[in-house]
């Protein structure tokens, strides 16, 4: 059996620190999506239904990309809970920045996605069968919003979901 002392060590080896770079030639996760580095906290809908979003992200893989955790709530139920784990990282494509979506929906509903700066946050797009899942992430000092449209073959796009965030102090993370 571990000690607890050599535990607590073994954990403070794999945290990351700011002295760790990125491989030689990495490309910069994008300032736009470095903005998102941090915690967050607010209320929007999910198709019609309100809810409450908390948002951590940090960067990771030595700084080469950023990692995002959302969980959120229904108001009306608090059991209705959803999550998802976004990464984010720099590209040379006609895209800049390329990300990956996975969520509490499990395995068959994770997607790639593509998206680039915009002035004031970046948009991402994530394909799915049905629809491109259109992701406009907005910062203006501390407060953000997050909105995402469904975009069909069509062009067209209808809301499936709103958020509106402030930044706050993270909380010390859970441990494993």
């Amino acid at each position: 059996m571990i000690s607890q002392s050599r535990a607590q060590l073994m954990a403070l080896l794999l945290l990351p620190t700011a002295a760790q770079a990125a491989e030689s030639g990495t490309i910069a996760v994008p300032e736009a999506v470095l903005a998102l580095n941090g915690c967050w906290q607010g209320e929007g809908n999910v198709m019609g239904k309100p809810v409450r979003v908390s948002i951590r992200s940090q960067p990771i893989a030595l700084d080469a990309m950023l990692a995002l955790d959302v969980e959120s709530s229904a108001l009306a139920d608090p059991k209705d809970r959803y999550a998802a784990h976004l990464i984010f990282g720099g590209t040379k494509k006609s895209h800049p920045i390329i990300g990956f979506w996975a969520d509490s929906f499990g395995g068959a509903f994770t997607a790639l996605g593509e998206g680039e700066s915009q002035p004031d946050g970046f948009d991402i797009g994530y394909a799915y069968p049905d629809a491109t899942f259109v992701n406009r992430w907005r910062i203006k000092g501390a407060q953000l919003t997050w909105s995402i449209v469904a975009r069909d073959e069509a062009n067209a796009e209808k809301p499936f979901a709103s958020y509106s965030l402030h930044k706050v102090a993270c909380a010390p993370a859970k441990a494993p």
